[in-house]
């Protein structure tokens, strides 16, 4: 089938990849611009972007609001514009271009978790499962009708980076079965269960900021959603103390919402190197990353930061 791509995370690699060994004619990849990162500000390719260029693909990055983008895409004369977390509402002149339509990979089971983050709304909502829905576009925000979905457990140790991973590699298996039934014309999509549906925002890097006046469990959730990014963190000593990895703990009595507390030996138990209060219960901190240093365990951490232990967080 004659497809352009358009993507641009992590997440949108393995669809790619699995188009390209499937022999699947790719005309152009679409991607969002570079970004400026690191201390540089240096401007980085999205994922897909360098992915694309190493298979020595043709890639685009523009606005598809840009009548003259339009037609460009038009001049390929593709059979399906592949979708996969691309971040660009795409316009009805767009959508009525290929004959076997717009097909998304949404990584969640919709009409649960529209929007921009899926995989990190599952997480935070406390979902059991989520899954990855393959769809035809229209021109609502993941409101098209349903070719097919697949459903995971979400486990007590996923964060958005495993769930990522997962989602990827189930949607670029499933994309390949929904292509080989459109073109037999045996696939009929279904319209979602609009009463069902919710929505999710795209997270900025404030969101990652912790509130210790949340449940313990709530921040728990918050840094397994927001790794590897936006990341949970907090100010210490004028620093940014990223928390990469916790575990909600069990503690008698209160602890101020932010102190860091020395753990009992039952507590260390679960790998957590040391504590801190919330407004419900103490988050045991497994490993964690203060402002320009690597990542290191808890007790690592405790071993180089010993005045650490007592400090309020904020």
């Amino acid at each position: 089938m004659r497809i352009v791509f358009m993507g641009t995370p992590e997440f949108a690699v393995p669809p790619l990849e699995h188009l390209i060994i499937n022999r699947h004619e790719i005309l152009a990849v679409y991607t969002r611009s570079d970004k400026p990162a690191g201390r540089s500000g240096a401007p980085v390719p999205p994922p897909i972007k360098k992915f694309a260029l190493s298979r020595g693909l043709p890639v685009i990055q523009t606005s598809l609001k840009k009548p003259e983008a339009v037609e460009q895409l038009a001049s390929f004369n593709p059979e399906a514009v592949v979708v996969a977390a691309f971040g660009q509402i795409l316009p009805q002149a767009v959508l009525d271009i290929p004959c076997y339509g717009c097909i998304n990979i949404h990584g969640s089971l919709l009409p649960r978790h529209r929007g921009a983050s899926p995989i990190a709304a599952a997480i935070l909502a406390a979902d059991e499962f989520t899954g990855v829905t393959i769809m035809r576009m229209d021109a609502g925000m993941d409101t098209g009708p349903v070719y097919t979905r697949a459903q995971i457990p979400v486990s007590p140790q996923d964060t958005t980076g495993s769930l990522t991973v997962k989602l990827s590699q189930i949607g670029a298996r499933l994309l390949q079965e929904v292509l080989v039934g459109l073109v037999r014309g045996e696939l009929t999509p279904e319209p979602q269960d609009e009463p069902r549906a919710t929505y999710c925002k795209e997270f900025t890097k404030e969101d990652g900021r912790i509130d210790w006046r949340l449940p313990a469990e709530d921040i728990w959730r918050r840094v397994r959603a927001f790794h590897p990014w936006p990341e949970s963190y907090a100010a210490w000593a004028g620093k940014t103390v990223n928390i990469i990895e916790a575990v909600p703990l069990d503690q008698e009595g209160t602890v101020e919402a932010g102190r860091v507390i020395a753990l009992t030996p039952v507590q260390k138990a679960s790998r957590a190197g040391f504590g801190v209060g919330t407004g419900r219960g103490v988050l045991g901190v497994v490993r964690v990353q203060l402002e320009g240093k690597r990542a290191m365990s808890a007790d690592e951490f405790l071993r180089g930061q010993r005045e650490f232990t007592g400090a309020l967080l904020s």
